[in-house]
């Protein structure tokens, strides 16, 4: 059953592993390159929380974006005042409205002239504040002409989505009094959820790599017996990888990169409710496979479970199955069922992580990077495929190819399912602090190498690669989480600063230590062959 699940999670999620490996948070507010600062127009790109009341009655909370220029809003919700809201007449407000305004917030259409305009001729009309009403579900980042030098405006203004401008006017035409808030929390430097997403990413490699070294000592303890009896099948056993390990290659590592950026533009064209639908079933059949692997083996270490465990009876069409891990199926099944039935619930992150964990360290297991050459290769494209997909492809598509995929955008769902994510706990803003099972499997699988080898090469933590390995993965995780904030909460490619520091630390201590050539072909202690063991042995006994 191990061998089918892998196999098909492996040609259905090993590609998806990649595509949504560079994105930690979503972007709310799309970019605008052309963003001139000038006096009077130098505020910074703020989030705005609008509440709403509809005949005194507390209604919707939309969320908008402060313009470039204005007035700045408050930061706390106590020291906003609520003010009633009028529709601007001509919608566009492009040219000074037919009534004057006492103070009222007023919502205007976009087009027709620039933001600028549209707030001085409010203001001039006697408007508290602009509220303007985007073309798109998206919102803009409102900023001044390029030919505009003085530009002088005392009120803030904030642009909505067309939906939430929709509603507002709806209600208005009917006649309702509507009401408004504006103000802009400031989020905080570091969310608790960062800090326990770096402590799974770290924690889930750490596992893995525990796990793939402690599997290839007791394989090659096995051969070391076949070598010492010299038996026949010592040859058979070192030709092959251990039972169950797929090891990659360097034309491997490329073309799956290759592939992977064929399934993200399809994702990209092809998003909608029904891929995100599908998505999810691939996900639920990894995740089972994942979570029935890890509890048998964790199992298998009770000597409750020994005999379960080892003994098995023939499934049609699955083989030879152990009685622990039919055991264990019915569980993993229903746990993976009913997070799909009820993963939109607040508390559904919990078993999307669980899931996740499961099958990144599945995959750490099955999947092997042999030496140090075919892991350079494999993050290097890696490394290139998370910058042109995050920075690059915006200027193709206009977007961000891959933040509108993790996000899920044209989807209706709240981003795809291979991510591992936390819900901040202290931002204002809500949202989700999130990490690509890619941001942890590709890095992974060098450091899980970094371990076998130790272990084979029977090396002590100071003298081996794999405290080190961890440390600058730690590291380059750190420096994403720096990068985001220091972004604005952008979208940020881990890549770009994970494979430096991991890659770099471990070409730079094998340059040092006199041990790179040895990581860079073959990866592991060579062995003798039974009949050189023999001779040599002959050898001491006569002296």
């Amino acid at each position: 059953m191990r061998a089918l699940g892998f196999s098909v999670c492996a040609v259905a999620l090993a590609v998806v592993f990649l595509n949504c490996s560079s994105v930690f948070a979503g972007d709310i507010v799309h970019q605008d390159d052309v963003a001139p600062k000038r006096p009077g127009c130098d505020n910074n790109f703020v989030l705005v929380k609008v509440p709403t009341w509809i005949d005194g009655k507390e209604e919707m909370e939309f969320v908008g974006v402060g313009a470039r220029f204005g007035q700045t809003l408050e930061s706390k919700e106590k020291r906003a005042n609520q003010t009633r809201l009028a529709l601007a007449d001509p919608p566009d407000c492009c040219s000074t409205p037919k009534s004057k305004l006492a103070g009222e917030v007023i919502l205007v259409h976009r087009g027709n002239c620039s933001f600028t305009t549209k707030a001085n001729v409010a203001e001039a009309a006697g408007a508290s504040a602009v509220l303007i009403i985007n073309n798109q579900k998206e919102l803009f980042k409102m900023v001044c002409e390029a030919n505009e030098t003085d530009v002088r405006i005392n009120i803030p203004t904030v642009m909505l989505p067309v939906d939430a401008g929709q509603s507002l006017e709806a209600n208005m035409r009917n006649k309702s009094v509507v009401t408004v808030q504006l103000y802009s929390p400031q989020r905080p430097l570091v969310d608790i959820a960062e800090v326990f997403l770096w402590l799974m990413a770290v924690g889930t490699i750490l596992c893995a790599s525990y796990w793939s070294a402690w599997t290839a000592r007791e394989a090659a303890i096995e051969l070391d017996k076949l070598l010492k009896d010299g038996s026949d099948e010592y040859l058979n056993l070192e030709a092959s990888s251990p039972r169950g390990v797929v090891d990659i290659n360097t034309t491997s590592a490329i073309l799956f990169v290759v592939v992977a950026s064929c399934f993200l533009v399809m994702l990209y064209k092809l998003m909608s409710y029904w891929f995100i639908e599908v998505l999810v079933v691939l996900f639920c059949i990894g995740g089972i496979e994942g979570l029935q692997t890890c509890l048998v083996a964790l199992l298998s270490c009770f000597r409750w479970f020994e005999h379960a465990a080892e003994s098995s009876i023939k499934v049609p069409f699955l083989g030879a199955v152990s009685y622990l891990t039919l055991a264990v199926s019915p569980f993993c099944i229903a746990f993976s069922v009913v997070w799909a039935v009820y993963r939109r619930v607040s508390f559904a992150w919990i078993g999307q992580d669980i899931l996740g964990i499961a099958l990144i360290i599945t995959v750490l297991q099955i999947i092997r990077v042999p030496n140090l050459k075919v892991g350079t290769v494999l993050l290097s494209c890696a490394f290139l495929y998370d910058i042109f997909w995050v920075f690059i492809s915006k200027w193709w598509f206009h977007e961000s190819v891959m933040i509108v995929v993790a996000r899920g955008d044209r989807s209706g769902e709240d981003g795809i399912p291979m991510l591992l994510k936390i819900p901040r706990m202290f931002d204002p803003w809500g949202g989700y602090s999130i990490i690509g099972f890619g941001d942890i499997i590709l890095p992974g699988l060098l450091v899980a190498f970094s371990l076998r080898y130790d272990w084979l090469s029977k090396k002590n933590l100071r003298e081996g690669y794999f405290v080190w390995a961890m440390l600058a993965y730690g590291l380059g995780l750190l420096i994403t989480y720096v990068a985001l904030n220091l972004m604005d909460g952008h979208g940020q490619p881990a890549l770009l600063y994970i494979v430096p520091f991991t890659l770099g630390t471990f070409l730079t201590l094998g340059k040092q230590r006199g041990d790179l050539e040895h990581l860079w072909t073959r990866g592991e202690p060579e062995r003798l062959c039974p009949h050189i063991q023999l001779q040599q042995t002959e050898s001491y006994s006569y002296y």
